[in-house]
């Protein structure tokens, strides 16, 4: 049951990265590498200022704002210097890499004493529970530290999902979606829609890095090569969630990033259970992934091929 916990902890907390992806990849069609980097950068700069002694929540919101700032650089590098997207994300992404190591002044800060959001729920829980360290879920006897660790991310990533529910459906969330959808007619309407753009990225990023600062915080020390790979993760939540909704209604696309991000995880934790070698995880990844994307345009094919056999018929 540890198990089960642990990856629905895991997952709810990298459905952070899935929203982070979900606005650039699915509001904005970006395809923006620089959430790899951001994602490092949050994990790093909220694990040195929790090591020094700062609030975890202050250090989050800091390690928020560095994810801000790294997305608005490749939103300008895009729009300002006409660099193409991809390229320009990639750009951002390499420079993190040392921009990280000169933040953690390593590879690797370990968080085993420090006082982290997930060793704050752990009180608050112990709390609730009148010093009870096991509780009864579903017929189980969990651990009340594992259990409010959950609690806690499933209440960080619902506030999360709902603010950008919300934020989506003011008047300038409604001039970004626009600006991803038909460019030319936000531009026809007086909106700057570059500005858009790079404030959109530096969204996604600060989304990214939140969920990098909450894992680390949760797995008790940050590295500098945590974020790779991560992009890929992050997309199949978004297309795990898609194909969970069947719809594009906005609430329903960001409740299913993160059941979505939730079911990819579980499934990892199976396919380990059952023998993969963690070294080919990423493969596994990645091939997912791909089967998700290729998967509507076999289908489509195949009905296709048989509408066309059922008129010749």
């Amino acid at each position: 049951m540890s198990l089960l916990i642990g990856a629905v902890t895991i997952g709810v907390l990298l459905s952070l990265l899935g929203l982070g992806v979900f606005i650039s990849f699915r509001v904005f069609q970006f395809p923006d590498l620089t959430c790899e980097g951001s994602f490092t950068l949050g994990a790093a700069v909220a694990t040195v200022l929790i090591v020094r002694g700062s609030n975890p929540l202050a250090a989050t919101l800091i390690a928020m704002l560095a994810g801000t700032v790294a997305g608005a650089i490749t939103g300008v590098i895009h729009t300002r210097f006409k660099v193409n997207d991809l390229l320009a994300g990639i750009l951002v992404m390499t420079a993190l890499y040392s921009v990280n190591l000169r933040v953690m002044g390593g590879s690797n800060i370990p968080l085993s004493t420090s006082h982290t959001f997930a060793s704050a729920a752990s009180e608050f829980g112990l709390l609730l529970s009148s010093g009870a360290e096991t509780l009864p879920w579903l017929g189980w006897k969990v651990p009340v530290h594992d259990l409010s660790i959950m609690l806690a991310a499933i209440a960080i990533a619902v506030i999360t999902a709902v603010a950008l529910f919300m934020f989506f459906n003011t008047h300038f969330g409604l001039a970004m979606q626009a600006t991803g959808d038909n460019s030319q007619m936000i531009r026809a309407l007086g909106v700057n829609d570059d500005i858009m753009k790079t404030l959109g990225l530096a969204l996604s990023n600060a989304v990214a890095a939140l969920s990098g600062a909450m894992v680390a915080q949760y797995q008790g020390f940050a590295d500098v090569q945590m974020g790779i790979g991560m992009l890929v993760s992050g997309l199949a939540s978004v297309i795990l969630g898609e194909a969970l909704t069947g719809t594009r209604r906005l609430s329903h696309l960001l409740a299913g990033t993160i059941l979505g991000a939730v079911l990819f995880r579980e499934l990892v934790a199976v396919a380990l259970r059952m023998g993969l070698e963690p070294n080919d995880l990423k493969l596994m990844t990645a091939g997912f992934v791909l089967v998700a994307l290729a998967s509507p345009a076999l289908i489509g094919k195949l009905r296709q091929r048989r509408a066309s056999g059922a008129v010749h018929a």
